[in-house]
Parts: C-alpha cells; sequence; structure tokens
C-alpha cells in the first residue's frame, strides 16, 4: 500500500551521480515521486545536475533501475538499506515524510504489483 509505507523497503535505489545525466527519463516512471534533482549548487561544472532519490519515499520497486537501463545510462541501482544508510549517514525509516493519512491510490497499487511480477 503506498498511501501508508508501513514497512521499510527491502532495498532502494540509489543513483551513481556519476554516470546520471539528469535527462529525467525515470522521473514520470517513479509511483511515488521520489526522485528530483540534486540542488544546482552542489554542482558548478555541470549544465544539468544528476537526480537523487529520496530515500524515504523509495517503496523499492525498482522501475527506475528498469527505465534507466533501458532509456538511458543505467545509473540507478538498488541497494540494500542498511547499506545506504551507512554510506549516505542517514536512518531510513518505515514512513516516509508527508505520506501519513493519504489514501491509497488503487491503480499506483496495480502498476507497482504488475512491475514488480516481472
Amino acid at each position: 500500500m503506498i498511501g501508508d509505507k508501513k514497512k521499510r523497503p527491502q532495498i532502494v535505489a540509489v543513483v551513481d551521480e556519476d554516470n546520471c545525466t539528469g535527462c529525467d527519463a525515470c522521473v514520470p516512471f517513479c509511483p511515488v515521486d521520489c526522485i528530483e534533482h540534486v540542488p544546482a549548487d552542489k554542482y558548478t561544472d555541470v549544465a544539468i545536475p544528476p537526480v537523487q532519490i529520496r530515500f524515504n519515499e523509495c517503496i523499492g520497486c525498482q522501475i527506475c533501475v528498469r527505465v534507466c537501463e533501458k532509456l538511458t545510462w543505467n545509473a540507478i541501482a538498488m541497494h540494500d538499506p542498511d547499506d545506504v544508510e551507512k554510506r549516505f549517514g542517514i536512518k531510513i525509516v518505515g514512513t516516509a515524510y508527508g505520506w501519513d493519512n493519504i489514501p491509497d491510490d488503487t491503480w499506483i497499487n496495480r502498476k507497482v504489483e504488475q512491475h514488480a511480477r516481472k
């Protein structure tokens, strides 16, 4: 259920910022809209900054990985949340920020389930 992220995902998406072109191909495919551009002030030498994943909102569906692999540069990979927490010094929790009390969207749930089966 996407409305309330009840548990921590088994895997989360991580963008290789050195390999990402910032093309945004993955953004419209994310069922929970957790992909955004890295803040512009982080990179001064690129015209289009790469994207990043908001880890607390990622549900581990792997759709962004497949889109990036098929349409662009293969810059997104799935990782164990414990490894991501250690690497970035963060804590990934079960309930995403801002997702509490939002009703589930059954269309999105069906799409996520369809992609997870492939």
